[in-house]
């Protein structure tokens, strides 16, 4: 009997007794009413005591029959819906019970008989509630079975209400339409049931409060407080506005803190704010920093996150205690363990490849426990791999739980496919990623026949966002909002994931591209070249990707009469374009950035500027903001220039066009070898600017590493795709080659430029990029575990880890992978770098850049794919006397920063799923892939590795590993190993044995899985084996 069949089957029971017609129902109705009516009779201690102790007995003798019956329920569902079933299991026992109760009403809903009274009377609150249900099971029970007629008409009346309310006006009158009716019903059977009982306080049975669906675009820039403020009365209006209309159902989550109690607990450091983390692999633990730098505050079960999602800032309190979290070993191995990040972006890479810089993931770091003993287990292949033995180490992780929702920064949309419900008026829809909760949409916004034909469904995407998530309810209440298409179909795909990421991918309104030049072709205005620096002659060039099309910064390089040389860095000017408070500049703002996809881009700016009108394409006249340098050979600065200019670029070339020649520089390159250049620059004399260039930047980065900068490079999976499908042909790692570093090092000085020049004009509102150094807690623990593994790593200073990472891991083939292991690591300690508005900071020791190690830098040379870049190139213009003052305040300032870090985050990790999604198809297509791998890190059960040709992490699980007789884990140290015993073709011989420990050079194969766009890494079995 399937797990809906067995709720329908207990359900109509419950409904009987609520007919007029049956005899022990209506000797139930006069017992309640009996009840009630001493209730207000008698007042007295004695008589309440009595009665309390009554239920109390009556219900803990029913409450084992009720209970397994709700767990039953609950274990079935869940087995049924393991891959995704979210219910919360890591409560106390009496939580335990109260989840019991209202599990069986996640799709029966509105059915409970509600009791209630007032405190007055004395009684313990849901104390007549749980006597009530003791009753209701008691008349429950098959003694009396109803004929079919019966039946039917309660199969009927037990299909519910989903609640639920729209993102528009259209949506409510659509759902009162289907489900008015039912609502009805269970309304007026309360209110029959109800009696003499006394009546609820109106403040708790208010209306349902309508809730807007999906994020607004301008969400993020709204001032914190007001938002946790709002965010907290709505969810609380609406548990309360539902409960009259759920029959009291026990509440799984807690009602949100009032927000100045928040904000006192806060103040008194009795609360604590962060962003939560939510394990991909494991979505019942989730993760609050602390802010001290210690070890994470764990949320153990989905009730302490109270429907929060990934993402969002939340306000926690730490438990007491008695409830902390037992774990073996060092604590933050065990965060680490239990927790797949994304891969951590380069530190400081501003060349345009990456199409980011110096963006760092926080990470927690590689610490492991240490000494532990030797733990064995025989391998069994589909079950839990369960540890025999414990660590004698044991050390108490601090928990907590959400107490509010300070700012919602997931999208609440998500991508998943739909199943039907059998007599239910809602279908379920089930997000593919687990840390999502399943969510209730009605019939209504499914496709017409999806009914009739369920099974058309089950492999097709869709987007669902949620409009409300009951506080008595494991399920959330949602809309659908599209069709997406087949799964693992690569479009489908990536619209789920931009939807989710609240990427805005629509297209340009007319009103938009009204702000646009409309007399075309454009040329620039003789006034305007008037007021500009004219550079059209100088040899200005532009070095990009080769299949780059927003060209926004471009390089020229002359050599002077005394030996120095003027170099200039030319962005593109698309602040002239952009008009501050024009509907151009309110959507750009709200984009904020371009997101870079495998096979496309969503632009900020429309076409007509990031790819015509701004991008600095060769032989066409462009406005530009440039800074020009008077320089050394050496790299030293004597001289700097800030202005508004015109340029005319000779030449595209590509990284490999300039790389070409600075690996040959005594070669003549003839015009076929180069893309169209102007005639008026010859072809030896750009090879010549470009070599000078390239001998500049060699000095200026090892000054600036000299100095302490930081660079954490990890490799970049780039495709090669077919024309007409899109479809990936082939993948290589990205080399990152002097022409880059060459880019780089202009970009970076540029930028560092920029800062000093708007922050020394506007010190209160110029918009600045930081980066906090690594806290020392992890630092700490990385330096104790490199000691361990014998690695001669200098974690004291930014300076001396560069060093090491270069200098201290061999040059053999293999010194690269080692090198790239350990960058994962040391990424995992690092802090985020994020914009902010200089007025917001006081201490101006907190603007330092740790990874660069400068005191000021800003983003000034990508204006056509970051918006940040746009302001300070109107912060420049002001300071210069060539533009218009900012008319932003501090306050506008510093939410505009703030949006602009989600918006770059949620870039980024769009970027990285669009490169996880086309390798997934990669590998499905061209699979099973061979390549040799190293071990990043070893858990009890599993390892991770780097797999060398492709660039990929990968977590390779001991159990889905044929052939494995058995597995030993141990700790030497704090140095993790792991035997692995094969068993042998041949019976009589012995069984062969492999060591896995970091840096172990292991053959793995990558194969596609059942389920789609996903792959999987498989160790192959040593080669004495085969």
């Amino acid at each position: 009997m399937t797990v809906s069949r067995k709720i329908m089957a207990f359900s109509p029971k419950v409904k009987r007794t609520t007919k007029h017609g049956d005899g022990a129902q209506n000797l139930l109705r006069s017992q309640k009413d009996a009840y009630a009516r001493l209730l207000n009779q008698h007042q007295n201690g004695k008589f309440r005591s009595y009665l309390q102790e009554l239920a109390t007995q009556q219900v803990e003798e029913s409450m084992s029959t009720s209970v397994s019956r709700s767990v039953n329920v609950v274990s079935r569902r869940k087995k049924g819906n393991s891959e995704s079933s979210y219910s919360v299991d890591s409560l106390s026992s009496q939580q335990s019970r109260q989840m019991a109760d209202a599990s069986i009403c996640s799709y029966t809903d509105k059915t409970s008989y509600q009791v209630t009274c007032t405190e007055d009377q004395g009684i313990k609150p849901g104390m007549l509630e749980k006597h009530a249900r003791m009753e209701l099971h008691k008349a429950a029970a098959p003694k009396k079975v109803p004929s079919k007629p019966q039946h039917k008409r309660n199969e009927k009346d037990i299909k519910i209400s989903s609640n639920l309310v729209g993102s528009e006006e259209g949506d409510s009158q659509q759902l009162s339409c289907s489900c008015g009716e039912e609502q009805a019903k269970d309304k007026s059977k309360k209110k029959r049931l109800k009696g003499n009982l006394a009546k609820k306080d109106e403040g708790e049975c208010g209306p349902e409060v309508d809730v807007i669906t999906g994020k607004s675009p301008n969400k993020n820039i709204k001032a914190p407080q007001t938002q946790a403020s709002k965010e907290s009365l709505l969810q609380n209006n609406k548990d309360k506005g539902t409960k009259s209309g759920r029959g009291s159902r026990k509440q799984l989550f807690e009602e949100y803190m009032r927000t100045e109690d928040v904000s006192a607990g806060l103040e008194r450091g009795e609360l604590i704010k962060g962003v939560l983390r939510i394990n991909p692999k494991k979505y019942k633990e989730a993760f609050v920093p602390s802010p001290d730098g210690s070890a994470d505050i764990f949320l153990d079960g989905i009730a302490a996150r109270n429907r929060a999602l990934n993402g969002d800032v939340v306000v926690v309190k730490v438990l007491p205690p008695e409830q902390w979290k037992e774990v073996s070993g060092d604590i933050n191995e065990r965060t680490l363990a239990n927790q797949m990040v994304p891969k951590a972006p380069d530190v400081i890479v501003e060349a345009r490849y990456n199409e980011d810089d110096e963006v760092i993931g926080k990470m927690k770091n590689v610490c492991l426990h240490d000494k532990a003993p030797v733990t064995t287990q025989s391998v069994k292949h589909g079950s839990a791999f369960n540890i025999s033995g414990s660590s004698s180490e044991r050390a108490m992780q601090r928990t907590g739980k959400v107490v509010i929702i300070f700012e919602q920064k997931h999208s609440r949309a998500a991508s998943g496919f739909l199943k039907f419900l059998p007599n239910k008026n809602f279908a379920m829809f089930s997000p593919v990623d687990h840390r999502i909760p399943r969510v209730n949409v009605p019939l209504v916004d499914c496709p017409a026949d999806f009914v009739s034909r369920p099974g058309d469904y089950e492999n097709v995407l869709f987007i669902c966002r949620i409009t409300h998530w009951p506080a008595d309810n494991n399920f959330a209440e949602g809309r659908l909002a599209k069709t997406l298409g087949q799964a693992g179909e690569i479009e489908p795909e990536t619209e789920g994931i931009m939807t989710e990421y609240d990427v805005d991918f629509s297209e340009f309104s007319e009103e938009v591209l009204n702000c646009l030049p409309q007399d075309l072709p454009w040329s620039i205005p003789a006034h305007e070249l008037s007021r500009r620096r004219d550079l059209r002659k100088e040899c200005v060039f532009t070095i990009d990707p080769a299949t780059a099309r927003d060209l926004d910064d471009a390089l020229s390089c002359k050599q002077l009469s005394d030996g120095n040389f003027e170099v200039g860095v030319h962005i593109a000017d698309v602040s002239y374009f952009v008009e501050e408070g024009s509907v151009l500049d309110q959507i750009a703002g709200k984009r904020a950035t371009s997101v870079y996809l495998v096979q496309k881009v969503i632009p900020m700016l429309p076409r007509l500027l990031c790819e015509e009108l701004c991008s600095l394409n060769p032989l066409t006249d462009r406005l530009t903001f440039s800074v020009i340098w008077k320089l050394s050979p050496e790299g030293k600065i004597l001289s700097e220039w800030f202005g508004r200019t015109v340029i005319c670029s000779c030449i595209k070339m590509s990284y490999d066009h300039a790389q070409s020649m600075i690996e040959a520089p005594d070669k003549h390159f003839s015009a076929e070898e180069l893309p169209p250049c102007s005639t008026n620059h010859r072809i030896h004399e750009i090879k010549e600017a470009i070599l000078n260039l390239h001998n500049i930047a060699k000095q200026l980065r090892a000054q600036r590493f000299e100095s302490g900068a930081l660079q954490l490079n990890q490799l970049k999976l780039s495709f090669s795709l077919d024309k007409e499908s899109s479809m990936p042909q082939g993948c290589y790692v990205y080399q990152y080659q002097d022409s880059n570093k060459l880019v780089e090092e202009f970009m970076l000085l540029a930028n560092m430029a920029a800062a000093h020049q708007i922050y020394r004009t506007y010190p209160e509102l110029a918009i600045l990029r930081r980066h906090p150094p690594p806290q020392s807690k992890m630092v700490d623990d990385l330096q104790e575990f490199c000691d361990q593994m014998g690695l001669d790593i200098d974690l004291n200073s930014s300076r001396g880890l560069h060093r090491s990472l270069n200098e201290n891991l061999g040059n053999d083939e293999y010194a690269a992978a080692r090198r790239e292991v350990l960058t994962h690591m040391c990424s995992r300690a690092m802090q985020m770098a994020s914009y902010f508005c200089t007025g917001a900071l006081k201490d101006e020791n907190s603007f330092h850049h740790y990874a660069l190690n400068v005191p000021l830098y800003t983003h000034f040379t990508s204006p056509i794919r970051r918006y940040v870049d746009v302001i300070v190139h109107r912060l420049l213009a002001a300071s210069l006397n060539c533009g218009p003052p900012l008319s932003l305040s501090l306050e506008e300032v510093h939410k505009l920063a703030s949006h602009c870090n989600d918006r770059k985050t949620a870039s980024k990790r769009v970027q990285e799923l669009s490169s996880e999604l086309f390798f997934a198809v990669f590998v499905k297509e061209c699979g099973p892939l061979d390549s040799e791998a190293m071990v990043m890190g070893v858990l009890d059960q599993s390892f991770d590795v780097l797999v060398l040709r492709y660039g990929v992490q990968k977590r390779i699980y001991c159990n889905s590993l044929e052939g494995l007789k058995a597995v030993h884990f141990r700790k030497v140290g704090k140095r993790p190993e792991m035997t692995l015993v094969w068993e042998q073709a041949d019976p009589s011989k012995e069984s062969t044995q492999q060591e896995i420990s970091i840096f172990t050079l292991l053959n793995v194969q990558l194969k596609a899985d059942g389920a789609p766009m996903k792959y999987s890494a498989v160790l192959k079995r040593p080669s004495a084996l085969i």
